[in-house]
């Protein structure tokens, strides 16, 4: 299977992370089944971009990126070239590393 390494993060994962993946998961799905709270206001449906990641290597193995998620990804807070919504982006078969941005669009988070 294939392993995601998380980048730290100050709130969300401070000491950073990898986890194993079965491929065919949304990277928002693993960082929640694997207890790292990432915002997800829309609940995963592509409609806003609180789930905003920065894959730093593996990008070229995720699925296509959608028209959508590329024009929701325009309102992201740190858009780099290799950003995508995590809801959206699929794990295949390639080891990945993501950053999770320190800021997104959202003023107040809510607690899930």
């Amino acid at each position: 299977m294939p392993i995601i390494k998380i980048l730290p993060h100050a709130s969300l994962c401070p000491q950073g992370a990898e986890l194993s993946v079965a491929p065919g998961t949304s990277i928002c799905e693993a960082l929640l089944d694997n207890h790292i709270e990432i915002e997800h206001a829309c609940d995963m449906s592509a409609a806003c971009t609180t789930c905003h990641v920065v894959v730093r290597e593996g990008f070229r193995s995720l699925n296509e990126i959608e028209e959508t998620e590329e024009d929701l990804l325009d309102r992201a807070w740190g858009l780099e070239p290799n950003s995508r919504l995590s809801c959206q982006a699929i794990v295949a078969g390639q080891d990945l590393t993501i950053e999770i941005p320190k800021y997104t669009i959202n003023h107040a988070r809510e607690n899930h």
